[in-house]
């Protein structure tokens, strides 16, 4: 399968966007006030996780990191914005913090992606049939950190201010929904 082979075109892409309120020590959007996007099916079915992390790396803009699931404690970066593709099964997951009545608990599915801005608050609810797996990455050249909106952290949380956007959408490359926000 070539690259665009196993990518939804562009035209055809359905996106969510979402600003989430800071709550308490959790920034969320509020910092940069880039949302929170989910690409619904980006990548086709029956796309492997390898050829998700083949297809980031010649797109450029981040390098993949891990093969995982999604941790059930709410936490976040103020390091690095973070994309995650879902390779495998489905889950419900929450961002901006599962106490923050603002919060949005989308149920996600083996090609889906989000980009997760610097700040957002996040964490898996259910792994609804089990094998949940994502493909992680981070830009090129950021470290990810792990931060849980406690005391202490409010140095981390002001760094986000520094952080840039994505130069190229890390999906689509030139011209995706990253650029447009």
């Amino acid at each position: 399968m070539t690259s665009s082979s196993i990518l939804t075109p562009l035209k055809d892409l359905k996106v969510a966007k979402h600003q989430i309120p800071a709550y308490g020590l959790t920034p969320n959007t509020s910092i940069q006030n880039k949302p929170l996007l989910v690409y619904k099916e980006a990548f086709k079915q029956g796309t492997s996780a390898a050829q998700i992390e083949e297809h980031l790396r010649g797109i450029g803009e981040v390098e993949p990191a891990w093969r995982y699931t999604m941790y059930s404690t709410s936490h976040f970066h103020s390091t690095s914005h973070e994309l995650l593709c879902i390779s495998t099964g489905s889950a419900r997951l929450c961002f901006g913090h599962e106490d923050n009545p603002s919060n949005i608990t989308p149920t996600v599915s083996a090609g889906d992606v989000i980009v997760v801005p610097a700040g957002v608050a996040h964490r898996l609810l259910d792994d609804i049939e089990g094998g949940f797996e994502m493909v992680g990455s981070y830009p090129k050249g950021k470290s990810w950190d792990m931060c849980y909106g406690k005391k202490g952290e409010e140095k981390k949380i002001k760094e986000i201010e520094k952080l840039g956007w994505w130069k190229r959408d890390p999906v689509f490359g030139d011209e995706g929904p990253a650029l447009e926000v």
